[in-house]
């Protein structure tokens, strides 16, 4: 084992997106060194895969308030405007990039470099005696594809879960044929009205899932449909009705958020788009030039069998956390939602649907290796809705615990409008909403709400993935 204590290493920060970088600026404003290392060829490399959507939460959502400092430090960098909406690609643009340019953090950065383990320096995870002592060794691929081991002090995951989209498959697998169909899967965020317009025009598209990502494409579609003859719309749901996804509507504090739920149901309710409800999609055959969808399903009240010829499919059926990486060191995950298992409860969706969750910080985090977290999306384990805002509260606690300041780990500040909703699709067997755990209660705190994608129009959510 190495001889160097823990006091004298940096702090590694997985993932150079907004939440891991802001972690960077506020473990700096702290007195403590920020090592971030980032798997993509720059900053924000996740956002920059779906920079042509438009984010429903303006900038005022946007920014950390240490990374806001940071920049503002430079003297070079301008504020957006408050109430604009920015697309993914100006988010990277005007904020990401600038942010991972300033002078604290430009040497504290390493990109093109993957981490493929996290473990004790000389110690498995079935090793407990002066396990607490020893930093963490993080294992890297750079970018000439040599192997190199890291020494932390502490580790803070905010690598996300883009990169690990959920299957279209039941039972959490994907279904047979899925893997040999990879060439009819477009992704969960294609750019319907940009560089890929000529793989959906005219065409036949199979939308998979209710989050603000399928959404988002549904309506991308509709109005490429306007001027495309022959272009097809089908959306399938495992629910029982989409009434979650619509929205609160005018009740949405977040104007361009409700509009994007009335859009889809009048999508829906105007024939542009055809709705399957209770789908399991349980066989995938791919031929020469389309692919077959064979499941059950429900259409018009009616349950039935389900067999599709399409063009595409687009998965927008959510992600899930990579932790094969993890492995070696201790975690405390709930066994449902992967998630930190004091704030599983909190974001559990069987329980909760009103996009609501209660501000947090570093005591719901904490892991039994102490001085190692996840955060930001990928802290919610397989839980539908990712806050923006949310993450940046919980690296400035994580920062502050991690320099000692308990007071500040422990106070919660944070104050985001309300979504206006309160919905559930929780029982299979009613087509009817009904309350959830969540809806009519009274939490102590302000409520935080989603940020997510828009459409180009302004209209989305950036929590499906990132957002």
């Amino acid at each position: 084992m190495s001889t160097t204590t823990a006091d004298d290493l940096p702090v590694v920060v997985i993932g150079a997106g907004p939440v891991g970088l802001a972690a960077a600026a506020h473990l700096h404003e702290r007195g403590l060194e920020p090592l971030v290392l980032e798997a993509g060829d720059g900053p924000g490399a996740a956002v920059a895969g779906w920079g042509h959507i438009r984010l429903f939460s303006p900038w005022r959502y946007d920014v950390d308030a240490a990374a806001r400092r940071l920049l503002e430090a430079t003297g070079t960098w301008s504020a957006p405007d408050p109430d604009r909406l920015p697309t993914g690609a100006e988010l990277v643009q005007d904020y990401v990039a600038p942010l991972a340019a300033t002078p604290a953090l430009r040497d504290r950065v390493r990109y093109k470099t993957r981490v493929s383990a996290v473990s004790r320096d000389g110690a498995d995870r079935t090793r407990s005696t002066g396990r607490e002592r020893r930093p963490y060794l993080v294992r890297t691929v750079g970018p000439d594809g040599e192997v190199r081991d890291l020494l932390a002090r502490a580790v803070v995951d905010a690598s996300g879960t883009f990169g690990q989209p959920n299957p279209v498959g039941a039972s959490g697998l994907p279904a047979p044929g899925e893997d040999e169909a990879a060439a009819f899967l477009a992704g969960p965020l294609p750019d319907v009205l940009g560089v890929e317009r000529e793989r959906f025009a005219g065409r036949h598209t199979l939308v998979v899932g209710m989050g603000h990502s399928a959404a988002n494409t549904l309506l991308s579609l509709a109005q490429l449909a306007e001027s495309s003859p022959g272009t097809r719309i089908t959306w399938v749901i495992r629910g029982g009705t989409p009434r979650r996804l619509y929205g609160g509507g005018q009740a949405d504090e977040l104007p361009a958020r409700g509009e994007l739920g009335e859009r889809l149901r009048a999508a829906v309710e105007t024939g542009r788009l055809e709705l399957i409800t209770r789908v399991t999609i349980e066989r995938l055959e791919p031929g020469a030039e389309q692919v077959r969808v064979l499941g059950t399903g429900r259409r018009a009240g009616v349950d039935g069998v389900l067999d599709l010829h399409v063009d595409q499919i687009v998965n927008a059926t959510g992600f899930r956390p990579d932790l094969s990486m993890l492995r070696e060191v201790r975690l405390d995950l709930d066994p449902v939602v992967e998630a930190p298992t004091e704030l599983a409860p909190l974001i559990d969706p069987n329980l909760h649907s009103c996009g609501t969750v209660p501000p947090h910080g570093e005591p719901v985090l904490a892991h039994r290796d102490a001085g190692f977290y996840l955060v930001g999306m990928k802290s919610y384990g397989r839980a539908p809705t990712f806050l923006l805002a949310t993450g940046y509260e919980q690296i400035r606690s994580v920062a502050a615990a991690l320099a000692g300041d308990r007071a500040a780990a422990e106070t919660v500040e944070l104050n985001l409008p309300a979504t206006g909703v309160c919905s559930s699709d929780l029982a299979l067997a009613s087509d009817d909403a009904g309350s959830s755990g969540c809806c009519g209660t009274t939490t102590a705190g302000p409520q935080p709400v989603e940020i997510g994608f828009a459409t180009g129009l302004a209209h989305g959510r950036a929590g499906d993935p990132v957002a």
